[in-house]
């Protein structure tokens, strides 16, 4: 029985709405989301926990020969889906990572599992690192958590044709706005030291 729904600050619609960009229901803090993913590259992120976050269980029938990309540091991994299946199935995916999808289909990407909860850390090294909320929310990325970056350090939101740039300026505030990211989205930032992405997240009222 349906005991709790999550109303996220997402563009939500009834089950079949050919105009919804994602859907969220939960039944107490398990649940599903329902992602489209356009023609082109598009930043997607995890927003559900699963015993299993690869790509191959997280996407299992994407078009064929669409492309998963997870930067390591210093360039992408990259896998693709063939006939056979994910060429790189083991490639991860955790709640508050992020990656490119790169297709020439677009199609509606189903996450299933749990909601994560409690006292929540997702670690930023210094550098470039692709990052998103470990929970499946929308909204303003302080009222997200983040917080913690330093001044001048520097977010990156792909638009599907390019970056937006945002900068940390003094006192906290952003140039030239606070980033709003949709569900399921992740983003590229530009960290000067080590800090850590938090929240405290409950699905109870």
């Amino acid at each position: 029985m349906r005991t709790k729904t999550l109303l996220l600050a997402a563009v939500l619609s009834a089950a079949g709405a050919a105009t919804s960009l994602a859907q969220v229901y939960s039944v107490n803090a398990v649940g599903y989301v329902n992602k489209t993913i356009p023609v082109g590259f598009t930043m997607v992120a995890n927003p559900l926990n699963t015993t299993s976050n690869t790509i191959g269980a997280l996407f299992p029938n994407p078009p064929l020969f669409s492309n998963f990309y997870k930067w390591n540091g210093s360039g992408f991994d990259i896998a693709t889906f063939t006939p056979g299946g994910w060429d790189q199935p083991a490639i991860t995916l955790n709640p508050g990572e992020g990656g490119f999808v790169n297709t020439a289909t677009a199609f509606t990407n189903t996450f299933v599992g749990e909601v994560m909860q409690g006292t929540l850390a997702n670690a930023i090294p210094v550098g470039f690192s692709i990052r998103a909320s470990q929970v499946p929310q929308a909204g303003p990325v302080d009222t997200l958590g983040l917080t913690t970056l330093a001044t001048f350090d520097n977010l990156y939101q792909w638009n599907g044709t390019t970056y937006t740039i945002y900068t940390v300026l003094p006192g906290g505030t952003w140039d030239p706005s606070v980033p709003s990211l949709a569900l399921a989205e992740s983003v590229f930032i530009n960290a000067s030291a080590a800090t850590s992405w938090n929240r405290t997240f409950s699905v109870n009222p």
